[in-house]
């Protein structure tokens, strides 16, 4: 594999320090941003490049990250579910397609400022591991890579913490050019989710019922695509305790709400798995996290032909259809999938 490696830049103080600890590493390295086609504005990276000593690379990479990421985004939350478009943005544009750019600057691998690490298994696969720092560590947005892109990752800041990369970009002068953390969902700005589904797809306002479980009507919804399962904000309907979200029925345009405890669930089928560690054959016991926030919980892990189910060993608040699912043993990813 060549030994040059790509850094991709974001201007944030991770990809930033990241950067420089390859380069205080002897690493051949080359600095390379895409554009998503929502920035604000342009991105001068001349100081990062003078204070690095590195060549930073602008690739448009917004053609393809509208058809893989926006797209599936808002396509996603038409029919009802939620998604996470950052792990498929991590898969198809910056491991993916931004990987492919690498390549064509001569780099045989891609760096980034993710707080996660790999270890090599003895078969030379390679494990996705957790970062050292609990509070900020990421693999949970990179369990859909596959093993090839696993294996031409390097992510500098796996055994660091956040409070450690400031304390290193301070000592060595390194100033971020973006200040702020980078958001969640990188290509929404100054609107609401709701409306930027709705500019996308040219959708009309759909008013609808919202519904009790037992299919009592207790006021309206203002399209479906406004909502997200376990949500309480914005429903405007008053009860003797809060309502949540409860299920989105399309076939009906209709949102049932109930109570907290009416949210819980212990059986998850999933879609879409993705295996870093050799697959399960039929069933297994795993630490699942069912959303980023999501601490984790045990649960078994069942596969058959007919479908993959997840039965948790105690229920879970708001299991999110169109979320993914992580599975852990210990500190390693094991995979993930799709919940349905």
């Amino acid at each position: 594999m060549n030994s040059k490696i790509a850094i991709a830049m974001s201007g944030g103080i991770d990809s930033l320090v990241a950067a420089h600890l390859l380069k205080e590493q002897g690493a051949d390295l080359v600095g390379i941003h895409f554009k998503t086609g929502y920035e604000a504005c342009g991105t001068d990276f001349s100081p990062i490049e003078e204070r690095l000593g590195i060549t930073v690379h602008t690739v448009d990479l917004s053609t393809v990250f509208e058809n893989r990421v926006v797209d599936y985004f808002v396509r996603t939350y038409a029919r009802g579910k939620t998604p996470n478009p950052c792990l498929f943005c991590n898969k198809a544009i910056k491991f993916g397609a931004l990987m492919d750019e690498a390549e064509k600057l001569g780099a045989g691998r891609i760096a980034t400022g993710h707080y996660v690490r790999t270890q090599r298994n003895d078969d030379g696969s390679i494990a996705l591991v957790k970062g050292r720092d609990p509070d900020k560590e990421q693999s949970y947005f990179l369990a859909m890579l596959s093993q090839q892109q696993l294996k031409q990752a390097v992510f500098p800041l796996g055994e660091l913490t956040k409070t450690m990369v400031r304390r290193i970009a301070e000592e060595n002068g390194l100033v971020p050019m973006e200040k702020n953390e980078s958001q969640d969902i990188c290509f929404i700005q100054d609107r609401s989710f709701s409306e930027f589904i709705a500019d996308k797809l040219q959708l009309d306002p759909r008013p609808g019922d919202i519904t009790l479980p037992d299919h009592r009507v207790i006021g309206r919804h203002r399209g479906l695509h406004c909502y997200t399962i376990g949500q309480r904000r914005g429903l405007n309907c008053p009860g003797p305790e809060p309502y949540y979200v409860k299920t989105i029925d399309l076939a009906t345009n209709t949102l049932v709400v109930g109570v907290k405890t009416e949210l819980y669930t212990t059986d998850v089928v999933l879609s879409d798995l993705n295996w870093i560690a050799a697959p399960f054959t039929s069933q297994g016991k795993v630490i699942t996290k069912i959303r980023y926030s999501h601490r984790g919980a045990p649960a078994a892990l069942n596969i058959s032909n007919e479908r993959t189910t997840l039965t948790f060993d105690e229920p879970q608040f708001a299991v999110t259809p169109g979320q993914v699912a992580v599975f852990y043993q210990e500190e390693r990813v094991l995979g993930a999938g799709i919940i349905q």
